[in-house]
Protein backbone atom coordinates (compact mmCIF):
# COMPACT_ATOMS: atom_id res chain seq x y z
CA UNK A 1 0.00 0.00 0.00
CA UNK A 2 0.97 3.44 -1.10
CA UNK A 3 1.33 6.06 1.71
CA UNK A 4 1.12 9.75 1.46
CA UNK A 5 1.84 12.58 4.91
CA UNK A 6 -1.06 14.46 5.34
CA UNK A 7 0.53 17.60 7.00
CA UNK A 8 -2.65 17.18 9.50
CA UNK A 9 -3.24 13.25 9.83
CA UNK A 10 -0.07 12.01 9.32
CA UNK A 11 0.91 8.90 6.45
CA UNK A 12 -2.61 8.09 4.84
CA UNK A 13 -3.32 5.69 1.86
CA UNK A 14 -2.89 7.33 -1.37
CA UNK A 15 -6.64 6.15 -2.06
CA UNK A 16 -7.64 8.77 0.01
CA UNK A 17 -6.39 11.57 -1.69
CA UNK A 18 -6.80 13.19 -4.85
CA UNK A 19 -4.30 14.84 -7.39
CA UNK A 20 -4.56 18.44 -7.87
CA UNK A 21 -1.62 18.98 -10.37
CA UNK A 22 1.54 20.78 -10.52
CA UNK A 23 1.84 23.88 -8.86
CA UNK A 24 2.96 26.59 -11.50
CA UNK A 25 2.77 30.91 -11.27
CA UNK A 26 -0.36 31.98 -13.18
CA UNK A 27 -0.15 34.84 -15.37
CA UNK A 28 -2.16 37.67 -14.63
CA UNK A 29 -4.93 36.61 -17.05
CA UNK A 30 -5.94 40.32 -17.57
CA UNK A 31 -2.24 41.77 -18.92
CA UNK A 32 -0.75 39.09 -20.23
CA UNK A 33 -1.49 38.06 -24.04
CA UNK A 34 -3.24 35.64 -25.50
CA UNK A 35 -0.11 33.60 -26.32
CA UNK A 36 0.61 33.54 -23.13
CA UNK A 37 -2.62 33.05 -21.39
CA UNK A 38 -2.58 29.59 -23.77
CA UNK A 39 0.53 28.44 -23.06
CA UNK A 40 -0.21 28.64 -19.51
CA UNK A 41 -3.60 26.83 -20.15
CA UNK A 42 -2.61 24.01 -22.10
CA UNK A 43 0.95 23.49 -22.09
CA UNK A 44 2.79 21.34 -19.26
CA UNK A 45 6.09 20.43 -18.63
CA UNK A 46 5.93 17.01 -18.48
CA UNK A 47 9.70 16.29 -18.13
CA UNK A 48 10.33 13.40 -15.36
CA UNK A 49 11.97 15.24 -12.13
CA UNK A 50 10.88 17.11 -9.38
CA UNK A 51 7.48 18.67 -8.98
CA UNK A 52 5.86 20.62 -5.95
CA UNK A 53 2.04 19.24 -6.51
CA UNK A 54 -1.43 20.33 -5.20
CA UNK A 55 -2.94 16.86 -3.33
CA UNK A 56 -6.34 17.30 -1.34
CA UNK A 57 -6.91 15.11 1.99
CA UNK A 58 -10.49 13.94 0.84
CA UNK A 59 -11.61 13.04 4.62
CA UNK A 60 -10.23 15.87 6.31
CA UNK A 61 -10.66 18.60 2.92
CA UNK A 62 -7.34 19.59 3.67
CA UNK A 63 -4.88 20.96 0.16
CA UNK A 64 -1.71 19.87 0.60
CA UNK A 65 1.89 20.62 -1.28
CA UNK A 66 3.85 17.34 -2.04
CA UNK A 67 7.20 17.68 -3.29
CA UNK A 68 7.76 14.85 -5.58
CA UNK A 69 10.29 13.03 -7.88
CA UNK A 70 7.79 11.78 -10.95
CA UNK A 71 10.49 9.94 -12.27
CA UNK A 72 11.37 7.90 -9.31
CA UNK A 73 7.44 8.32 -7.44
CA UNK A 74 9.34 9.69 -4.29
CA UNK A 75 8.04 12.11 -2.15
CA UNK A 76 10.49 13.60 -0.42
CA UNK A 77 8.01 15.87 1.74
CA UNK A 78 4.39 17.15 2.42
CA UNK A 79 3.27 20.38 3.82
CA UNK A 80 0.64 22.90 3.83
CA UNK A 81 1.08 26.12 1.66
CA UNK A 82 2.97 28.77 3.71
CA UNK A 83 4.76 26.35 5.78
CA UNK A 84 7.55 25.80 2.88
Amino acid sequence: MKLLTCPINGPRPLEEFAYGGEIREMPDPQTCSDSAWADYVFHRDGAPGPKREWWYHVPSGTWLVAERDTASDVVSRTYLLGEA
